[in-house]
């Protein structure tokens, strides 16, 4: 199958597909989550997405939606497994437009299957880091941020705030520290030193902390299922 990111993408994300690469972070700790086309079958599916939030994934996509109006033009910058793209290609409804961006080709080309029909939504290769050049309506960042090292965070956030219009919004979804007496709390303390050592950073700064100081910016943040996610919405002023 070709992806998207081939394509003249001047229309959509205004990312230079030539200059999309893996990042090796990406190669050394996630082969295994998002390289491997064997795991990406899998993995991809709504039940296992499901059961990796602890049944949560539904409400923290509705989460998200909510921020979203029909017509808008929406940036989801990074591929998602499950249900999260089709969900927000129907929220913007066929007014709207949905780019979804990712740096690696099988993520691109799973995304673009997933969206086989919607009309509205365009998959291609971009790299979330990069300013887009096209501002966009809303941005929702989901579960992005915990699996990258704290100075990608830092560029990712910085670029998604810089690529909203007037008005516009980014919704932060992730990972956050649960409270002190969590019943899970042990636990995702061992599966991120595991499998996601990324992630305990966003234990320890709030996601405003890796933006520049804007005084354009408002900010607000709600956390959910005992502390251990957090929606984090940064509203640009008309």
């Amino acid at each position: 199958m070709t992806y998207l990111g081939k394509q003249n993408i001047s229309s959509g994300a205004d990312n230079d597909s030539a200059s999309v690469s893996l990042p090796d972070y990406l190669q050394e700790t996630y082969t295994w989550a998002y390289l491997n086309p064997k795991t990406v079958r899998w993995l991809s599916s709504t039940p296992v997405v499901e059961v990796i939030l602890w049944g949560n994934a539904g409400r923290l996509i509705q989460k998200t939606v909510e921020e979203i109006e029909p017509g808008q033009t929406v940036l989801q910058p990074a591929a998602v497994y499950g249900r999260f793209s089709t969900v927000l290609a129907k929220a913007v409804g066929i007014n709207g437009r949905l780019d979804v961006i990712d740096v690696a080709p099988i993520q691109v080309e799973t995304a673009q299957k997933r969206l086989t029909g919607f009309n509205n939504a365009h998959v291609m290769l971009g790299d979330a880091s990069i300013i887009q050049t096209k501002p966009y309506d809303v941005i929702t960042c989901f579960f992005l941020l915990h699996e990258v090292p704290e100075d990608m965070k830092e560029k990712i956030v910085k670029a998604l705030l810089a690529s909203i219009k007037p008005g516009g919004k980014v919704v932060f979804v992730d990972y956050h520290e649960p409270v002190r007496y969590h019943i899970l709390k042990p636990l995702m303390s061992k599966i991120f030193d595991w499998l996601e050592p990324f992630a305990k950073g966003l234990w320890g700064r709030e996601i405003q902390d890796y933006a520049s100081k804007d005084e354009t910016v408002n900010w607000t943040k709600e956390t959910l299922f005992g502390g251990l996610y957090q929606k984090v919405v940064a509203t640009r002023s008309v």
